[in-house]
Protein backbone atom coordinates (compact mmCIF):
# COMPACT_ATOMS: atom_id res chain seq x y z
CA UNK A 1 0.00 0.00 0.00
CA UNK A 2 1.11 3.56 -0.69
CA UNK A 3 1.73 6.15 1.98
CA UNK A 4 -0.59 9.17 1.61
CA UNK A 5 1.16 12.05 -0.16
CA UNK A 6 0.18 14.43 2.69
CA UNK A 7 1.92 12.19 5.24
CA UNK A 8 5.18 12.08 3.25
CA UNK A 9 5.00 15.82 2.53
CA UNK A 10 4.64 16.59 6.23
CA UNK A 11 7.75 14.55 7.06
CA UNK A 12 9.71 16.49 4.41
CA UNK A 13 8.28 19.75 5.72
CA UNK A 14 9.24 19.04 9.32
CA UNK A 15 12.80 17.91 8.56
CA UNK A 16 15.47 19.98 6.84
CA UNK A 17 17.59 17.92 4.47
CA UNK A 18 20.71 19.29 6.19
CA UNK A 19 19.51 18.11 9.63
CA UNK A 20 19.04 14.56 8.31
CA UNK A 21 22.24 14.46 6.25
CA UNK A 22 24.39 16.01 9.02
CA UNK A 23 23.82 12.90 11.16
CA UNK A 24 25.97 11.05 8.60
CA UNK A 25 28.01 13.74 6.81
CA UNK A 26 29.91 16.65 8.36
CA UNK A 27 28.48 19.69 6.59
CA UNK A 28 29.76 23.23 6.25
CA UNK A 29 27.55 26.22 5.35
CA UNK A 30 28.39 27.78 2.00
CA UNK A 31 26.01 30.55 0.97
CA UNK A 32 22.52 29.06 0.73
CA UNK A 33 23.88 25.52 0.54
CA UNK A 34 25.86 23.08 2.68
CA UNK A 35 28.88 21.15 1.45
CA UNK A 36 30.69 18.06 2.69
CA UNK A 37 32.63 14.99 1.67
CA UNK A 38 30.62 12.49 -0.34
CA UNK A 39 29.13 9.61 1.70
CA UNK A 40 29.06 7.57 -1.51
CA UNK A 41 32.76 7.78 -2.41
CA UNK A 42 36.10 8.33 -0.63
CA UNK A 43 37.33 11.84 -1.45
CA UNK A 44 39.47 14.64 -0.04
CA UNK A 45 37.78 17.61 -1.72
CA UNK A 46 34.06 18.15 -0.92
CA UNK A 47 31.77 17.48 -3.87
CA UNK A 48 28.57 16.80 -1.93
CA UNK A 49 25.98 19.60 -1.61
CA UNK A 50 22.72 19.99 0.32
CA UNK A 51 20.06 22.58 -0.46
CA UNK A 52 17.33 22.93 2.21
CA UNK A 53 15.37 25.41 0.14
CA UNK A 54 15.02 22.99 -2.78
CA UNK A 55 14.86 19.96 -0.44
CA UNK A 56 17.53 17.85 -2.15
CA UNK A 57 21.15 16.68 -1.95
CA UNK A 58 23.51 16.21 -4.89
CA UNK A 59 26.87 14.48 -5.16
CA UNK A 60 28.97 15.79 -8.06
CA UNK A 61 31.48 12.94 -7.90
CA UNK A 62 28.89 10.13 -8.16
CA UNK A 63 25.81 11.95 -9.55
CA UNK A 64 23.75 10.66 -6.61
CA UNK A 65 20.75 12.96 -6.12
CA UNK A 66 17.52 12.90 -4.10
CA UNK A 67 15.46 13.85 -1.05
CA UNK A 68 15.68 12.77 2.59
CA UNK A 69 14.00 9.41 1.89
CA UNK A 70 16.50 8.63 -0.88
CA UNK A 71 19.42 9.61 1.33
CA UNK A 72 18.41 7.40 4.26
CA UNK A 73 17.66 4.46 1.96
CA UNK A 74 21.03 4.72 0.16
CA UNK A 75 23.28 5.42 3.15
CA UNK A 76 21.62 3.01 5.60
CA UNK A 77 20.52 0.32 3.15
CA UNK A 78 16.84 0.61 4.13
CA UNK A 79 13.69 -0.06 2.17
CA UNK A 80 11.32 2.86 1.55
CA UNK A 81 8.87 1.87 4.29
CA UNK A 82 11.71 1.53 6.82
CA UNK A 83 13.06 4.96 5.83
CA UNK A 84 9.60 6.51 6.26
CA UNK A 85 9.23 5.01 9.75
CA UNK A 86 12.67 6.21 10.80
CA UNK A 87 12.13 9.76 9.50
CA UNK A 88 8.57 10.07 10.85
CA UNK A 89 9.96 9.23 14.28
CA UNK A 90 12.71 11.85 13.83
CA UNK A 91 10.03 14.38 12.82
CA UNK A 92 8.00 13.64 15.97
CA UNK A 93 5.08 12.13 14.01
CA UNK A 94 2.98 9.06 14.69
CA UNK A 95 3.95 6.08 12.49
CA UNK A 96 1.52 5.31 9.67
CA UNK A 97 0.33 1.73 10.11
CA UNK A 98 -2.10 1.30 7.18
CA UNK A 99 -4.76 0.18 9.65
CA UNK A 100 -8.46 0.71 9.08
CA UNK A 101 -8.32 3.58 11.61
CA UNK A 102 -5.49 5.26 9.66
CA UNK A 103 -7.47 5.05 6.43
CA UNK A 104 -10.58 6.43 8.13
CA UNK A 105 -8.55 9.27 9.61
CA UNK A 106 -7.07 10.03 6.19
CA UNK A 107 -10.54 10.22 4.65
CA UNK A 108 -11.78 12.48 7.48
CA UNK A 109 -8.73 14.71 7.05
CA UNK A 110 -9.52 15.27 3.37
CA UNK A 111 -13.11 16.27 4.22
CA UNK A 112 -11.98 18.42 7.18
CA UNK A 113 -9.44 20.22 5.00
CA UNK A 114 -12.02 20.81 2.29
CA UNK A 115 -14.52 22.36 4.75
CA UNK A 116 -11.88 24.66 6.24
CA UNK A 117 -10.79 25.79 2.76
CA UNK A 118 -14.40 26.44 1.68
CA UNK A 119 -15.12 28.38 4.88
CA UNK A 120 -12.00 30.50 4.47
CA UNK A 121 -12.59 31.22 0.78
CA UNK A 122 -16.23 32.12 1.28
CA UNK A 123 -15.64 34.62 4.09
CA UNK A 124 -12.56 36.08 2.42
CA UNK A 125 -14.83 37.02 -0.47
CA UNK A 126 -17.41 38.40 1.98
CA UNK A 127 -14.82 40.79 3.37
CA UNK A 128 -14.21 42.26 -0.07
CA UNK A 129 -17.69 42.06 -1.58
CA UNK A 130 -20.35 42.23 1.14
CA UNK A 131 -21.51 45.75 2.01
CA UNK A 132 -22.02 44.64 5.63
CA UNK A 133 -18.26 44.08 5.94
CA UNK A 134 -17.53 47.84 5.86
CA UNK A 135 -16.78 47.98 9.62
CA UNK A 136 -14.31 45.12 9.29
CA UNK A 137 -12.58 46.79 6.34
CA UNK A 138 -12.36 50.07 8.24
CA UNK A 139 -10.87 48.29 11.25
CA UNK A 140 -8.19 46.63 9.10
CA UNK A 141 -7.35 49.96 7.43
CA UNK A 142 -7.10 51.58 10.86
CA UNK A 143 -4.58 48.87 11.83
CA UNK A 144 -2.53 49.78 8.75
CA UNK A 145 -3.32 46.72 6.63
CA UNK A 146 -3.63 47.04 2.88
CA UNK A 147 -5.36 44.65 0.49
CA UNK A 148 -1.98 42.95 -0.06
CA UNK A 149 -1.65 41.88 3.59
CA UNK A 150 -5.28 40.81 3.71
CA UNK A 151 -4.75 38.55 0.68
CA UNK A 152 -1.34 37.24 1.82
CA UNK A 153 -2.80 36.08 5.14
CA UNK A 154 -6.22 35.10 3.72
CA UNK A 155 -8.04 37.32 6.21
CA UNK A 156 -11.86 37.16 6.06
CA UNK A 157 -14.95 38.43 7.86
CA UNK A 158 -17.86 36.29 9.07
CA UNK A 159 -20.96 38.43 8.64
CA UNK A 160 -23.65 37.88 11.23
CA UNK A 161 -26.63 37.17 9.01
CA UNK A 162 -25.22 34.56 6.62
CA UNK A 163 -26.09 30.95 7.39
CA UNK A 164 -23.16 29.23 5.72
CA UNK A 165 -23.74 25.99 7.65
CA UNK A 166 -26.75 25.17 5.44
CA UNK A 167 -24.62 25.52 2.31
CA UNK A 168 -21.91 23.25 3.72
CA UNK A 169 -24.45 20.67 4.85
CA UNK A 170 -25.48 20.10 1.23
CA UNK A 171 -22.02 18.64 0.50
CA UNK A 172 -20.79 17.39 3.89
CA UNK A 173 -22.26 15.32 6.72
CA UNK A 174 -23.26 17.01 9.96
CA UNK A 175 -20.71 15.02 11.97
CA UNK A 176 -17.65 16.09 9.98
CA UNK A 177 -18.82 19.74 9.94
CA UNK A 178 -19.25 19.56 13.71
CA UNK A 179 -15.71 18.12 14.06
CA UNK A 180 -14.21 21.28 12.51
CA UNK A 181 -15.38 23.38 15.47
CA UNK A 182 -16.53 26.14 13.12
CA UNK A 183 -20.14 25.91 14.34
CA UNK A 184 -21.92 25.15 17.58
CA UNK A 185 -25.50 24.05 18.16
CA UNK A 186 -27.80 26.71 19.62
CA UNK A 187 -30.39 24.89 21.79
CA UNK A 188 -32.81 27.83 21.72
CA UNK A 189 -32.77 28.31 17.94
CA UNK A 190 -32.31 24.58 17.30
CA UNK A 191 -29.72 25.26 14.63
CA UNK A 192 -25.95 25.43 14.10
CA UNK A 193 -24.44 28.91 14.53
CA UNK A 194 -21.07 30.11 13.26
CA UNK A 195 -18.60 30.34 16.14
CA UNK A 196 -16.92 33.34 14.46
CA UNK A 197 -19.96 35.40 13.51
CA UNK A 198 -19.29 39.13 13.36
CA UNK A 199 -15.55 38.54 13.67
CA UNK A 200 -12.54 39.05 11.44
CA UNK A 201 -11.02 35.61 10.89
CA UNK A 202 -7.35 34.59 10.54
CA UNK A 203 -6.83 31.11 9.05
CA UNK A 204 -4.36 28.99 11.03
CA UNK A 205 -2.31 26.66 8.83
CA UNK A 206 -0.45 23.52 9.76
CA UNK A 207 3.24 23.27 8.97
CA UNK A 208 2.44 22.11 5.42
CA UNK A 209 0.28 25.15 4.69
CA UNK A 210 -3.17 23.50 5.03
CA UNK A 211 -5.87 25.40 6.98
CA UNK A 212 -6.69 23.51 10.19
CA UNK A 213 -8.35 26.19 12.37
CA UNK A 214 -9.18 29.89 12.70
CA UNK A 215 -8.67 32.79 15.05
CA UNK A 216 -11.35 35.44 15.27
CA UNK A 217 -11.41 39.08 16.48
CA UNK A 218 -14.45 41.20 17.28
CA UNK A 219 -14.65 44.61 15.60
CA UNK A 220 -17.06 46.27 18.08
CA UNK A 221 -16.24 47.13 21.67
CA UNK A 222 -18.23 44.55 23.61
CA UNK A 223 -17.08 43.76 27.14
CA UNK A 224 -19.29 40.67 27.22
CA UNK A 225 -17.32 39.03 24.41
CA UNK A 226 -13.71 37.90 24.31
CA UNK A 227 -11.66 40.13 22.00
CA UNK A 228 -10.01 37.08 20.39
CA UNK A 229 -11.15 33.47 20.17
CA UNK A 230 -9.65 30.43 18.48
CA UNK A 231 -11.16 27.27 17.08
CA UNK A 232 -11.62 24.62 19.78
CA UNK A 233 -9.26 21.67 19.65
CA UNK A 234 -10.24 19.11 17.02
CA UNK A 235 -8.84 15.79 15.80
CA UNK A 236 -6.60 17.82 13.44
CA UNK A 237 -5.89 20.94 15.49
CA UNK A 238 -4.00 20.97 18.80
CA UNK A 239 -3.24 24.50 20.04
CA UNK A 240 -0.10 23.48 21.90
CA UNK A 241 1.41 21.82 18.83
CA UNK A 242 0.91 24.57 16.25
CA UNK A 243 2.15 28.10 15.62
CA UNK A 244 0.57 30.80 13.48
CA UNK A 245 2.61 31.52 10.31
CA UNK A 246 5.14 28.70 10.84
CA UNK A 247 4.30 27.33 7.39
CA UNK A 248 5.68 30.54 5.84
CA UNK A 249 8.39 31.39 8.38
CA UNK A 250 10.05 27.95 8.15
CA UNK A 251 10.97 28.69 4.52
CA UNK A 252 13.14 31.62 5.66
CA UNK A 253 15.35 29.60 8.01
CA UNK A 254 18.14 29.50 5.40
CA UNK A 255 18.29 33.30 5.45
CA UNK A 256 17.93 33.96 9.18
CA UNK A 257 19.35 32.32 12.27
CA UNK A 258 16.64 33.74 14.53
CA UNK A 259 12.83 33.67 14.59
CA UNK A 260 10.55 36.06 16.50
CA UNK A 261 7.81 34.43 18.57
CA UNK A 262 5.03 36.93 19.35
CA UNK A 263 1.60 36.78 20.99
CA UNK A 264 -0.93 37.69 18.34
CA UNK A 265 -1.98 37.44 14.71
CA UNK A 266 -1.70 41.20 14.20
CA UNK A 267 1.85 41.17 15.60
CA UNK A 268 2.87 38.61 12.98
CA UNK A 269 1.14 40.51 10.19
CA UNK A 270 2.51 43.89 11.33
CA UNK A 271 6.10 42.63 11.50
CA UNK A 272 5.78 40.77 8.17
CA UNK A 273 4.32 43.86 6.50
CA UNK A 274 7.43 45.79 7.61
CA UNK A 275 9.84 43.18 6.22
CA UNK A 276 10.34 41.00 9.34
CA UNK A 277 8.80 37.81 8.00
CA UNK A 278 10.67 35.32 10.22
CA UNK A 279 7.86 35.65 12.75
CA UNK A 280 5.35 33.24 14.34
CA UNK A 281 2.74 33.48 17.11
CA UNK A 282 1.44 31.09 19.73
CA UNK A 283 -2.30 30.59 19.75
CA UNK A 284 -3.68 32.24 22.87
CA UNK A 285 -2.43 29.57 25.27
CA UNK A 286 0.70 29.16 27.36
CA UNK A 287 3.79 28.43 25.26
CA UNK A 288 4.55 24.70 25.15
CA UNK A 289 7.64 22.54 24.80
CA UNK A 290 6.16 21.05 21.63
CA UNK A 291 6.00 24.49 19.99
CA UNK A 292 9.65 25.12 20.89
CA UNK A 293 10.65 21.71 19.51
CA UNK A 294 8.88 22.57 16.24
CA UNK A 295 10.76 25.88 15.97
CA UNK A 296 14.07 24.22 16.85
CA UNK A 297 13.70 22.08 13.74
CA UNK A 298 14.23 25.21 11.65
CA UNK A 299 15.86 27.97 13.71
CA UNK A 300 18.81 28.14 16.11
CA UNK A 301 17.68 31.23 18.02
CA UNK A 302 14.12 31.86 19.24
CA UNK A 303 13.45 35.45 20.36
CA UNK A 304 10.22 35.67 22.36
CA UNK A 305 8.71 39.14 22.09
CA UNK A 306 5.45 39.59 23.99
CA UNK A 307 3.54 42.81 24.64
CA UNK A 308 5.27 45.45 26.77
CA UNK A 309 2.53 45.61 29.43
CA UNK A 310 2.20 43.72 32.70
CA UNK A 311 0.19 40.87 31.19
CA UNK A 312 2.82 40.51 28.46
CA UNK A 313 5.56 40.31 31.09
CA UNK A 314 3.65 37.66 33.06
CA UNK A 315 3.10 35.65 29.88
CA UNK A 316 6.83 35.88 29.10
CA UNK A 317 7.77 34.66 32.59
CA UNK A 318 5.32 31.77 32.38
CA UNK A 319 6.71 30.88 28.96
CA UNK A 320 10.31 31.00 30.23
CA UNK A 321 9.58 28.57 33.06
CA UNK A 322 7.67 26.22 30.74
CA UNK A 323 10.25 26.02 27.96
CA UNK A 324 13.69 26.37 29.60
CA UNK A 325 13.74 22.58 29.81
CA UNK A 326 14.10 22.52 26.00
CA UNK A 327 17.43 24.43 25.97
CA UNK A 328 20.11 22.68 23.95
CA UNK A 329 23.84 23.41 23.48
CA UNK A 330 23.38 24.51 19.86
CA UNK A 331 20.10 26.40 20.37
CA UNK A 332 19.29 29.74 22.01
CA UNK A 333 16.12 31.18 23.54
CA UNK A 334 15.97 34.89 24.36
CA UNK A 335 13.34 37.35 25.59
CA UNK A 336 12.76 40.80 24.16
CA UNK A 337 10.79 43.06 26.52
CA UNK A 338 9.29 46.06 24.76
CA UNK A 339 8.97 49.38 26.58
CA UNK A 340 6.19 51.96 27.01
CA UNK A 341 3.37 49.40 26.60
CA UNK A 342 4.36 48.79 22.98
CA UNK A 343 3.38 45.55 21.30
CA UNK A 344 5.46 44.30 18.33
CA UNK A 345 2.83 45.48 15.83
CA UNK A 346 2.59 49.13 16.94
CA UNK A 347 6.34 49.29 17.70
CA UNK A 348 7.35 48.38 14.15
CA UNK A 349 4.57 50.44 12.56
CA UNK A 350 5.56 53.53 14.52
CA UNK A 351 9.36 53.21 14.63
CA UNK A 352 10.12 51.01 11.61
CA UNK A 353 11.95 47.77 10.86
CA UNK A 354 15.50 48.99 11.55
CA UNK A 355 14.65 50.41 14.96
CA UNK A 356 12.92 47.18 15.90
CA UNK A 357 15.91 45.06 14.81
CA UNK A 358 18.37 47.39 16.55
CA UNK A 359 16.30 47.32 19.74
CA UNK A 360 16.15 43.54 19.49
CA UNK A 361 19.91 43.24 19.04
CA UNK A 362 20.68 45.44 22.04
CA UNK A 363 17.96 44.28 24.45
CA UNK A 364 17.37 40.56 23.93
CA UNK A 365 18.00 38.69 27.20
CA UNK A 366 18.98 34.99 27.34
CA UNK A 367 16.30 32.89 29.01
CA UNK A 368 18.41 31.92 32.04
CA UNK A 369 19.28 35.57 32.72
CA UNK A 370 15.65 36.64 32.32
CA UNK A 371 14.53 34.08 34.92
CA UNK A 372 17.34 34.97 37.33
CA UNK A 373 16.67 38.72 37.13
CA UNK A 374 12.95 38.22 37.73
CA UNK A 375 13.37 36.16 40.90
CA UNK A 376 16.22 38.34 42.13
CA UNK A 377 13.81 41.31 42.14
CA UNK A 378 11.39 39.30 44.30
CA UNK A 379 14.10 38.62 46.91
CA UNK A 380 14.74 40.65 50.08
CA UNK A 381 17.22 40.35 52.94
CA UNK A 382 15.27 37.77 54.91
CA UNK A 383 16.67 34.22 55.07
CA UNK A 384 13.29 32.79 53.97
CA UNK A 385 13.24 34.97 50.87
CA UNK A 386 16.77 33.92 49.92
CA UNK A 387 15.91 30.27 50.57
CA UNK A 388 12.87 30.49 48.26
CA UNK A 389 15.05 32.19 45.63
CA UNK A 390 17.66 29.41 45.71
CA UNK A 391 15.09 26.61 45.80
CA UNK A 392 13.19 28.02 42.82
CA UNK A 393 16.31 28.43 40.67
CA UNK A 394 17.59 24.96 41.51
CA UNK A 395 14.22 23.45 40.54
CA UNK A 396 14.21 25.32 37.24
CA UNK A 397 17.77 24.22 36.40
CA UNK A 398 17.10 20.57 37.30
CA UNK A 399 14.18 20.45 34.85
CA UNK A 400 16.47 21.12 31.85
CA UNK A 401 16.65 17.95 29.76
CA UNK A 402 20.16 18.37 28.32
CA UNK A 403 22.75 17.49 30.98
CA UNK A 404 25.41 19.89 29.70
CA UNK A 405 23.07 22.86 29.59
CA UNK A 406 21.67 21.86 32.98
CA UNK A 407 25.19 21.84 34.46
CA UNK A 408 26.17 25.31 33.24
CA UNK A 409 22.77 26.88 33.94
CA UNK A 410 22.94 25.62 37.51
CA UNK A 411 26.50 26.94 37.81
CA UNK A 412 25.30 30.35 36.57
CA UNK A 413 22.46 30.39 39.11
CA UNK A 414 24.67 29.23 42.00
CA UNK A 415 27.28 31.89 41.28
CA UNK A 416 24.62 34.60 41.69
CA UNK A 417 23.05 32.88 44.69
CA UNK A 418 26.44 32.96 46.45
CA UNK A 419 26.55 36.73 46.02
CA UNK A 420 23.56 37.02 48.39
CA UNK A 421 25.65 35.58 51.26
CA UNK A 422 29.12 37.16 50.85
CA UNK A 423 30.02 36.89 54.56
CA UNK A 424 29.58 33.14 54.97
CA UNK A 425 32.98 31.37 55.13
CA UNK A 426 34.54 34.60 53.89
CA UNK A 427 38.08 33.29 53.47
CA UNK A 428 36.92 30.26 51.54
CA UNK A 429 34.36 32.26 49.61
CA UNK A 430 36.93 34.78 48.41
CA UNK A 431 39.16 32.09 47.00
CA UNK A 432 36.28 30.10 45.59
CA UNK A 433 34.56 33.06 43.99
CA UNK A 434 37.77 34.25 42.42
CA UNK A 435 38.24 30.84 40.82
CA UNK A 436 34.65 30.66 39.64
CA UNK A 437 34.80 34.10 38.09
CA UNK A 438 38.05 33.25 36.39
CA UNK A 439 36.56 30.04 35.03
CA UNK A 440 33.42 31.83 33.97
CA UNK A 441 35.43 34.53 32.24
CA UNK A 442 37.53 31.94 30.43
CA UNK A 443 34.41 29.99 29.50
CA UNK A 444 32.66 33.10 28.18
CA UNK A 445 35.73 34.05 26.15
CA UNK A 446 35.93 30.53 24.74
CA UNK A 447 32.22 30.46 23.86
CA UNK A 448 32.39 33.86 22.20
CA UNK A 449 35.50 33.10 20.15
CA UNK A 450 34.03 29.75 19.15
CA UNK A 451 31.06 31.53 17.59
CA UNK A 452 33.26 33.95 15.61
CA UNK A 453 33.93 33.33 11.93
CA UNK A 454 37.55 32.98 10.80
CA UNK A 455 37.28 36.07 8.61
CA UNK A 456 36.00 38.12 11.59
CA UNK A 457 39.15 37.32 13.57
CA UNK A 458 41.30 38.40 10.58
CA UNK A 459 39.27 41.62 10.36
CA UNK A 460 39.82 42.29 14.08
CA UNK A 461 43.59 42.11 13.53
CA UNK A 462 43.33 44.46 10.53
CA UNK A 463 41.30 47.02 12.53
CA UNK A 464 43.46 46.61 15.63
CA UNK A 465 46.60 47.72 13.79
CA UNK A 466 44.76 50.69 12.23
CA UNK A 467 43.45 51.78 15.64
CA UNK A 468 46.85 51.46 17.28
CA UNK A 469 49.06 52.71 14.44
CA UNK A 470 46.92 55.17 12.44
CA UNK A 471 49.82 57.47 11.48
CA UNK A 472 51.91 54.57 10.20
CA UNK A 473 49.02 53.23 8.09
CA UNK A 474 48.25 56.77 6.87
CA UNK A 475 51.82 56.98 5.55
CA UNK A 476 51.30 53.61 3.82
CA UNK A 477 47.70 54.15 2.83
CA UNK A 478 48.12 52.27 -0.45
CA UNK A 479 48.20 49.02 1.55
CA UNK A 480 44.52 49.22 2.43
CA UNK A 481 43.27 49.95 -1.09
CA UNK A 482 40.69 47.36 -2.19
CA UNK A 483 40.66 45.57 1.17
CA UNK A 484 37.20 44.07 1.62
CA UNK A 485 35.58 43.33 5.01
CA UNK A 486 32.66 40.91 5.30
CA UNK A 487 31.29 41.44 8.82
CA UNK A 488 28.64 44.19 8.87
CA UNK A 489 29.79 45.41 12.29
CA UNK A 490 33.44 45.56 11.27
CA UNK A 491 32.55 47.34 8.02
CA UNK A 492 30.60 49.89 10.04
CA UNK A 493 33.59 50.52 12.33
CA UNK A 494 36.05 50.66 9.40
CA UNK A 495 33.95 53.18 7.48
CA UNK A 496 33.55 55.36 10.59
CA UNK A 497 37.33 55.30 11.16
CA UNK A 498 38.00 56.45 7.59
CA UNK A 499 35.25 59.08 7.61
CA UNK A 500 35.98 60.53 11.05
CA UNK A 501 39.72 60.72 10.52
CA UNK A 502 39.75 61.81 6.86
CA UNK A 503 41.47 58.61 5.77
CA UNK A 504 43.53 58.21 8.99
CA UNK A 505 45.15 61.66 8.89
CA UNK A 506 43.90 62.60 12.38
CA UNK A 507 42.22 59.64 14.07
CA UNK A 508 40.61 60.23 17.48
CA UNK A 509 39.13 57.00 18.83
CA UNK A 510 37.08 58.87 21.44
CA UNK A 511 35.17 60.70 18.70
CA UNK A 512 34.16 57.60 16.73
CA UNK A 513 30.39 57.52 16.38
CA UNK A 514 29.97 53.79 16.90
CA UNK A 515 28.90 51.49 19.69
CA UNK A 516 31.88 51.08 22.03
CA UNK A 517 31.13 47.36 21.93
CA UNK A 518 32.51 47.23 18.37
CA UNK A 519 35.87 48.64 19.46
CA UNK A 520 35.96 46.35 22.52
CA UNK A 521 35.48 43.32 20.28
CA UNK A 522 38.44 44.34 18.15
CA UNK A 523 40.64 44.82 21.21
CA UNK A 524 39.52 41.55 22.82
CA UNK A 525 39.72 39.23 19.84
CA UNK A 526 42.49 40.56 17.57
CA UNK A 527 44.83 37.56 17.34
CA UNK A 528 47.92 39.72 16.63
CA UNK A 529 47.59 42.17 19.52
CA UNK A 530 50.47 40.58 21.45
CA UNK A 531 52.73 40.77 18.39
CA UNK A 532 51.84 44.44 17.90
CA UNK A 533 52.68 45.08 21.54
CA UNK A 534 55.98 43.21 21.22
CA UNK A 535 57.08 45.16 18.12
CA UNK A 536 55.40 48.41 19.07
CA UNK A 537 58.53 50.49 18.25
CA UNK A 538 59.47 48.58 15.10
CA UNK A 539 57.42 50.11 12.27
CA UNK A 540 58.91 47.82 9.61
CA UNK A 541 57.83 44.76 11.58
CA UNK A 542 54.34 46.19 12.15
CA UNK A 543 53.98 46.81 8.40
CA UNK A 544 55.14 43.26 7.72
CA UNK A 545 52.48 41.89 10.10
CA UNK A 546 49.86 44.21 8.60
CA UNK A 547 50.67 43.02 5.06
CA UNK A 548 50.26 39.40 6.14
CA UNK A 549 46.86 40.18 7.67
CA UNK A 550 45.78 41.90 4.43
CA UNK A 551 47.02 38.90 2.42
CA UNK A 552 44.85 36.65 4.61
CA UNK A 553 41.80 38.85 4.04
CA UNK A 554 42.36 38.88 0.28
CA UNK A 555 42.84 35.11 0.37
CA UNK A 556 39.46 34.78 2.05
CA UNK A 557 37.90 37.06 -0.60
CA UNK A 558 39.39 34.87 -3.33
CA UNK A 559 38.04 31.77 -1.59
CA UNK A 560 34.53 33.27 -1.52
CA UNK A 561 34.70 34.12 -5.22
CA UNK A 562 35.70 30.53 -5.95
CA UNK A 563 32.83 29.17 -3.84
CA UNK A 564 30.35 31.43 -5.63
CA UNK A 565 31.62 30.30 -9.01
CA UNK A 566 31.48 26.62 -7.98
CA UNK A 567 27.86 27.11 -6.97
CA UNK A 568 27.14 28.90 -10.25
CA UNK A 569 28.89 26.19 -12.27
CA UNK A 570 26.86 23.47 -10.54
CA UNK A 571 23.74 25.13 -11.96
CA UNK A 572 24.71 26.40 -15.41
CA UNK A 573 27.66 24.07 -16.33
CA UNK A 574 28.93 26.92 -18.52
CA UNK A 575 32.38 26.68 -20.11
CA UNK A 576 33.01 30.39 -19.40
CA UNK A 577 32.23 29.84 -15.71
CA UNK A 578 34.54 26.83 -15.66
CA UNK A 579 37.43 28.77 -17.25
CA UNK A 580 36.98 31.65 -14.80
CA UNK A 581 36.90 29.18 -11.93
CA UNK A 582 40.07 27.47 -13.18
CA UNK A 583 41.89 30.82 -13.42
CA UNK A 584 40.93 31.77 -9.85
CA UNK A 585 42.04 28.40 -8.47
CA UNK A 586 45.37 28.83 -10.22
CA UNK A 587 45.72 32.27 -8.64
CA UNK A 588 44.81 30.77 -5.27
CA UNK A 589 47.67 28.25 -5.58
CA UNK A 590 50.16 31.00 -6.46
CA UNK A 591 49.11 33.02 -3.43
Amino acid sequence: MKYPKEYLDEIKTRLKVSSVVSKTVKLKKRGKEFVGLSPFKTEKTPSFTVNDEKEFYHCFSTSEHGNIFDFVMKTQNLRFGEAVKMLSNLAGMQPYTFSKQDQERENKWKLYKSICNNFSEFYKNELFKNEKSIKAKNYLKKRGLSGLEVKNFNIGFVTEDLDYYEKLNKDFDEEIIKDTGLFYFDENKKKYISRFRNRIIFPINNISGNIIAFGGRIIDDNKNLAKYINSPETPFFKKGSNLYNLDKARKLSNKFDEVYLVEGYMDVIGLSKNGIENTVANLGTALTSKQIQNLNQFYNHIIICFDGDQSGYKAALRAAENIIEELKPDKKISFLLLENNFDPDNFVNKLGKNNFLDFSKQNSIPIHKFILEHYLKQTNDSPSSKAIFEKKLREIAFNIKDNYVKKYTLEYFLEHISELTPNINSNYSKNFKQTVKSLAKTKNYYNETKSLKSYEIKEFSFLYIILNKPELIYQNFHLINNVKLYSNENKQLYNEILNQSENLSNLNIEKLKVDKHLIDRVINYASIKHLVSKYSNDNDKILEIFSEVIQDLKGYELEQRILDLESKFSKDLSEDTFNELKALKKLQKIN
